[in-house]
């Protein structure tokens, strides 16, 4: 139903986030709360919405590749949304995938509520088929795709395309490590 949220952190708690957006604080149940932080910063959240017989929940990822490995996760038998979100706490989805085509148990026995049957079941489940998912989840160069991203956000914010290019031109001469990096520097730039 909802494929992503932009918004700004306004709250964080040990297994949530709230993410403000137009007024509206969305309650999104993430892997790594505290890997987030409260601020001005626009980012943008993927989202899976579970409904259940007596809850509907929201969860937020960081990125696609995220958001991808929990859908794969939940498709494995004995597999509930605690039990994958467990395991993207503590690992990429890129470390999944490896241990997972390399059969390590031990790795997969390591996550909270993931003994020998069901990190069996998942090696099961799931060998072979999110390989190609690891090989196009690192763009060739993440700075274009930080860029890029930042530019979307821009555009939420309302600017102008004459003031997204400017901004563009001047991320693209910059080192980037995040997309909330690359929007950071863009609206410095702009206020300069």
């Amino acid at each position: 139903m909802y494929h992503y949220i932009d918004g700004k952190v306004t709250d964080i708690a040990p297994n949530f986030i709230s993410l403000e957006n137009n007024g509206i604080g969305y309650m999104l149940i993430v892997p790594n709360p505290f890997s987030y932080q409260v601020g001005d910063s626009v980012i943008r959240i993927y989202t899976e919405l579970i409904v259940r017989e007596d809850s509907q929940l929201l969860y937020g990822f960081k990125d696609k590749e995220q958001k991808t490995m929990f859908q794969s996760l939940l498709k494995v038998t004995g597999i509930g949304p605690k039990s994958a979100l467990a395991i993207l706490s503590s690992a990429t989805p890129n470390e999944v995938i490896r241990a997972i085509e390399n059969e390590d148990m031990t790795f997969m026995q390591k996550f909270p509520g993931i003994g020998k049957r069901t990190a069996s079941q998942i090696i099961l489940d799931l060998k072979g088929k999110l390989v190609s998912q690891a090989d196009t989840s690192e763009p060739a160069n993440s700075d274009d795709a930080y860029i890029e991203e930042a530019k979307l956000a821009f555009e939420a914010l309302g600017y102008s395309k004459r003031e997204i290019t400017r901004i563009e031109k001047y991320l693209a001469k910059q080192s980037l490590a995040s997309v909330d990096e690359a929007v950071r520097i863009g609206l410095k730039y702009l206020i300069q």
